[in-house]
């Protein structure tokens, strides 16, 4: 068989800069390290600032790099793993759950979720916000729906406000027995308040991970999950739920 005509263009000149400035930053950088400006860059590998731009461009795409307002392009975290393998399921805020209780209310829920919980149209249900971080960066946001009926032991004295609320909402959780979940994942784009916590521009591309999880034969929670899209992966397989890569040769189980 013949060489194709694509075969047979040349690998353009940023694409090798950007194969030789990867090895660079896991040579000779941290996670979180400033790298020199874009001068001092190309004079040292020897090209032209428009060729280093396209090259660090899609080292940003690819997740290796940020650029950070008022900082500088620094060197990113790993990527966090987002498991969509076969799991044991368990309820969120169970004692491996990474995730941070920011706050709670009562609220009525968009439409589409109102349907896979089985609540009425204006019925509000407990609407739990979490998030989660990696090397000091928030890389995702969680809304977690949860029907008044799946913790009717909650009161209002036992959580009044806040990530006190958010706390003791997933406590009650806990409660249930809990007979399995499923998960589906898409790509998004980020909406303005995900972009505003995710410290990401609206319409950016983001994984949204929307997990159910299921008690006494109905739907008990709803989850649904934004990640940034440069700053995570999909894992499948066993595996004991969201992982943090901490070096390059780390592979999910």
């Amino acid at each position: 068989m013949g060489t194709t005509q694509l075969e047979s263009v040349p690998e353009p000149k940023y694409w090798h800069l950007k194969t030789v400035l990867t090895e660079a930053l896991d040579s000779e950088f941290s996670v979180g390290e400033i790298l020199p400006n874009e001068r001092e860059l190309a004079a040292r590998f020897g090209v032209a600032r428009a060729t280093l731009r396209q090259a660090l461009e899609q080292l940003e795409l690819e997740g290796r790099l940020q650029r950070r307002r008022g900082v500088g392009t620094t060197v990113a975290p790993p990527r966090v793993g987002v498991a969509v393998g076969t799991e044991q399921p368990s309820w969120p805020g169970a004692a491996h759950d990474a995730w941070q209780p920011v706050d709670s209310l009562q609220a009525t829920p968009p439409a589409a979720v109102a349907a896979a919980l089985e609540t009425g149209a204006d019925e509000p249900v407990h609407i739990v916000r979490r998030s989660r971080m990696s090397h000091g960066q928030q890389v995702a946001t969680e809304l977690l729906y949860v029907p008044a009926g799946a913790v009717p032991g909650l009161t209002a004295i036992d959580a009044p406000s806040g990530a006190a609320r958010a706390r003791a909402v997933l406590r009650e959780l806990q409660h249930l027995p809990l007979d399995g979940e499923d998960r589906a994942v898409e790509l998004g784009s980020a909406r303005a308040d995900d972009a505003r916590e995710l410290d990401r521009l609206p319409g950016s591309p983001v994984l949204v991970l929307t997990t159910r999880f299921f008690a006494q034969g109905r739907t008990a929670a709803l989850s649904v999950a934004t990640y940034r899209a440069d700053t995570c992966r999909l894992t499948f397989g066993e595996s004991p739920g969201v992982e943090i890569h901490h070096a390059p040769e780390q592979r999910a189980s």
